[in-house]
């Protein structure tokens, strides 16, 4: 009988390859996270020299249009300022600035090819090549784990045919000691043992062949293949930091190669300043303006004591009275012209622009400013009288009408312009749509397979009728936005007691104020040009008569809402909560005028206060507080 070794014995032997190949996976896992993380370095550092790049093109684009913007126009007056070496000198800093541009642009374009494009087709190299290296160590890891498979399902197989033998055997032996069972029985169970123990014996073959298989390549896969793969990854990881490190050394190196030209333009600025002769500049001025007169001479003595006619001398500058002639020497050269230092009569200066009180913001215009005859307020009231049937429909948020005439003027505008911008919005959206159709119709004609051209035709069509459609709201709010700006008055113009002398004396102070308007993003204007200049206005017999006029009757109370400031002439400061006597309704205009006491009167925005008008005139003179109880 053949003793057979008990599978046991090497178990120790076949159970130590499953720890080696865990090890060795989680080492190829550490490797590879490390690797990624030297990847996404690399890309970082690509990232921070666009931006450098992307920073060196924005700042020499607007060094150019510095240098662009302060360059003199051709055929100006300005070319004619440039004769002096202290603006010559600007100019040559202006041209040193382009050429300094220049040169921030060069820094961006080798950081560009030198680091950027180099850097980002080396990352693709260095993607492919870890992703074989770890591919070939997955493959050598997957065979070394095939093989100890293949080593455990024969290792189980003889332990399981071991058993088999065992237990035959003892069925044999059994059988034989048994006198009640017949001979041929016991040959069997003979035979049957006997093919156990065969069995078991090519069992213990195959696994003594299959263990030796495997000691060989696990020999092989960790003494060759792992080392060789893992001194790759080596390489590779130390060939991306020299890289890395390269790059670096090139990103000093271009701004380094740039630096003697911009030190060259420096020193061109440098040589512009130290040109500029302030004596010659002088000069310059001195042969540009000067009058080539010559001083005039010493005025006689005239002796009133005598009757004797005034005499002058040739070079007075006083003319003789008597005959009424200029002398000969300034009578036909000298005509026209003015003598230093002697002034004409200025005339008057314009009146203050007005503005709106700054209490308010985009409010309504002050009141208050100037003066204008009674017809012309009788005009413009009879005129400029809102389209307002009720307004407690309006606060309850009924629809106006489509030209916004139940506004303002003023706020009527502002909502026309919104109304033009929001259309004109939606027309460019609505081309915007129509020309990306446009181009996946043409994608569809040269590529049919992608669609069908014809399908996109109809909204094509449709788009096409929404333009032509905001197309023509748009001209219609323009022409009621056109109508509305020239029936407003100009900014300058106050819609009550404007002097009719001062519009006869500057009448185009109108459209330097509406000049101001338009150059305001938001349709208003701002005080400082009104405040830097003051005119008064002569007075005249009929603005007397007006001012002069008995007071208005009180019509009604209010009481403050909120605390405005009065700081425009016109107005009145009010608290919050105050009583004040109402003496002038609601123009339109968005002003009320009320009165304190028969000294303090003016104009406060109504959306400041509550109203109370009375039915009739009787409770007018009452006290505020009986009025308010």
């Amino acid at each position: 009988m053949v003793s057979l070794p008990h599978p046991s014995v090497l178990q120790g032997a076949v159970s130590a390859p499953c720890l080696c190949c865990r090890k060795g996976k989680d080492q190829f896992d550490n490797l590879e996270k490390h690797t990624q993380w030297g990847i996404d370095v690399l890309e970082k550092y690509i990232k921070f020299v666009k931006e450098r790049t992307e920073i060196e093109l924005s700042y020499a684009k607007q060094l150019r249009n510095l240098s662009k913007k302060y360059q003199p126009k051709k055929n100006s007056k300005e070319e004619e300022e440039y004769r002096y070496t202290s603006t010559r000198a600007f100019l040559a800093t202006l041209n040193e600035m382009n050429d300094y541009a220049g040169q921030h642009e060069v820094i961006s374009e080798n950081m560009t090819s030198l680091i950027t494009a180099e850097l980002t087709r080396y990352v693709q190299e260095l993607k492919q090549e870890r992703k074989s290296h770890f591919h070939d160590g997955r493959k050598a890891q997957q065979h070394i784990e095939t093989c100890w498979k293949q080593l455990e399902a024969s290792k189980r197989r003889f332990e399981r045919d071991c058993k088999e033998a065992d237990r035959a055997q003892q069925y044999f032996e059994k059988m034989d000691a048994d006198i009640n069972v017949t001979k041929a029985d016991v040959e069997k169970a003979r035979q049957q043992a006997q093919l156990r123990h065969q069995m078991a014996e090519d069992s213990k073959a195959e696994y003594s062949s299959t263990l030796q298989k495997f000691n060989s390549e696990q020999h092989e896969h960790y003494y060759t293949h792992i080392p060789n793969i893992f001194q790759k990854i080596q390489e590779m990881e130390e060939r991306r930091i020299v890289r890395i490190g390269e790059s670096m050394k090139t990103f000093a190196d271009v701004d380094r190669q740039v630096i003697p030209i911009i030190g060259k333009c420096l020193d061109e600025i440098t040589k512009a300043a130290e040109s500029v002769d302030h004596k010659n500049d002088s000069q310059m001025v001195i042969e540009a303006f000067k009058s080539g007169f010559e001083p005039p001479g010493d005025v006689d003595f005239e002796d009133f004591t005598q009757p004797m006619k005034r005499t002058v001398s040739e070079t007075s500058l006083s003319n003789s009275r008597g005959d009424g002639k200029s002398e000969p020497k300034f009578g036909s050269k000298s005509k026209g012209k003015l003598w230093p230092f002697i002034k004409k009569n200025k005339p008057p200066p314009p009146p203050p622009a007005s503005a709106s009180p700054s209490a308010v913001p985009n409010g309504p215009q002050s009141p208050k400013q100037q003066k204008e005859p009674l017809s012309h307020r009788f005009n413009e009231f009879m005129t400029s009288k809102p389209k307002i049937h009720c307004f407690r429909s309006l606060k309850r948020g009924g629809a106006g009408p489509e030209d916004f005439s139940n506004l303002p003027p003023e706020q009527r505008r502002k909502k026309l312009q919104q109304k033009v911008d929001e259309l004109n919005r939606d027309i460019q959206k609505e081309m915007d749509s129509r020309d990306a159709l446009t181009k996946m119709k043409d994608v569809y004609i040269k590529n049919p397979q992608m669609g069908d051209a014809a399908s996109v035709d109809h909204r094509l069509a449709e788009l096409g009728q929404n333009i032509e459609k905001l197309r023509l709201e748009v001209q219609k709010f323009e022409g009621w936005l056109a109508e509305v700006e020239g029936r407003l008055p100009a900014r300058t113009e106050q819609p009550r007691r404007q002097s009719g002398v001062y519009e006869a004396q500057n009448p185009s102070g109108v459209n330097s104020c509406a000049q101001d308007r338009e150059s305001s993003p938001d349709g208003s204007y701002t005080e400082e040009q009104s405040q830097e200049t003051e005119m008064k206005i002569p007075a005249t017999d009929f603005d007397d008569e007006f001012d002069d006029e008995e007071p208005l009757p009180t019509i009604g109370t209010c009481k403050a809402l909120y605390t405005f400031e009065g700081q425009n002439e016109g107005t009145i400061s009010v608290a919050e909560g105050e009583l004040l006597y109402v003496i002038e309704e609601d123009k339109g205009d968005g002003w009320t005028r009320i009165r304190r006491n028969e000294d303090e009167e003016g104009y406060v925005p109504t959306s400041y206060v509550e109203v109370y008008l009375d039915k009739n005139a009787k409770d007018v003179h009452k006290p505020l507080q009986k009025i308010s109880e």
